[in-house]
């Protein structure tokens, strides 16, 4: 492994010096609003994240899965070079987050190619190795001026290699979350109240009630997971007590995709860049600053 000692994120010959959650999260929290985690998959994704939040003159915060996405993308250390190419043009924070990660390696390899924040995801255990690998990950990446995300109770849908199903006894205690951050030191807190990873196949059923008990005990930035979909009334109530990041990865595929095929349907459509591409990434961006402006929640 590479020895980071006295290392900091900005080191290792990248023009951009990224923001941890600590330099943007507790602001968002304290003003009632959020910042969206969008997940990248590709230059173009990286480019119309930052271009929109320069737009609208907000953080940007791009967060990379465990799962398929750095695979795709050529390993963490091509994603860091990617978004240094595209935020040296912008003046805005930039945080880049290594998203869901259960292994300590992963983790750590991501802080090494120049990550500024990371979520260990050890939900899926007891709750007393939650806490023990939780803190191990915060130790370590507190080092290096990096933020760690940790989470308690878990999202029905897809993580990783197993299904959770739709039980509110998945859901996060509240006196737990109290024991959980005072033990283990995280930055942020992602908590599990009724949302879901990937696309809805139930009505969701929000528990802001449960939140605003978690909120009492937790002074920390909360997190949701499993934004695309949640109505949008649900999100502003979320926000307004206490969620101050909210993931978002399915929506933004999706416009994508769905941009990609409109297209091919046009009489006449030729393939081109210019008739294929830039649709799609324009649409991606008028969905990324409907978000941005949602998630600001005013009332």
């Amino acid at each position: 492994m590479t020895n980071l000692k006295n290392r900091s994120n900005t080191l290792g010959g990248f023009s951009v010096t990224l923001v941890t959650l600590n330099e943007v999260l507790p602001l968002e929290r304290k003003n009632c609003s959020a910042l969206g985690a969008f997940m990248v998959w590709s230059f173009d994704s990286i480019f119309s994240v930052v271009d929109s939040a320069q737009k609208m003159g907000r953080p940007a915060l791009m967060v990379v899965g465990d799962f398929e996405a750095r695979k795709y993308m050529g390993g963490f250390r091509m994603v860091r070079e990617m978004v240094d190419c595209v935020a040296k043009d912008y003046d805005i924070p930039v945080i880049l987050h290594a998203d869901h990660f259960r292994s300590f390696d992963s983790i750590s390899e991501s802080i090494e190619s120049g990550f500024s924040s990371v979520m260990v995801d050890a939900s899926w255990r007891s709750f007393e190795e939650n806490v023990a690998e939780t803190k191990r990950v915060v130790e370590y990446a507190h080092k290096y001026n990096v933020s760690v995300e940790g989470e308690l109770g878990r999202l029905p849908g897809n993580e990783g290699d197993e299904e959770v199903t739709n039980d509110e006894a998945f859901q996060t205690d509240p006196e737990e979350a109290d024991i959980f951050v005072k033990t283990t030191g995280i930055d942020a807190l992602a908590v599990s109240i009724g949302t879901m990873h990937g696309k809805y196949t139930f009505e969701p059923k929000i528990n802001i009630g449960r939140l605003c008990e978690i909120a009492k005990r937790v002074s920390i930035p909360l997190v949701l997971h499993g934004g695309s979909g949640t109505p949008e009334d649900k999100i502003i109530d979320a926000i307004h007590n206490g969620i101050a990041k909210i993931n978002i990865g399915t929506d933004l595929l999706s416009v994508t995709a769905q941009t990609i095929a409109t297209q091919q349907k046009i009489p006449d459509f030729r393939y081109s860049v210019g008739s294929l591409f830039l649709p799609a990434r324009d649409a991606l961006q008028r969905n990324l600053e409907y978000k941005m402006e949602l998630f600001m929640a005013k009332r």
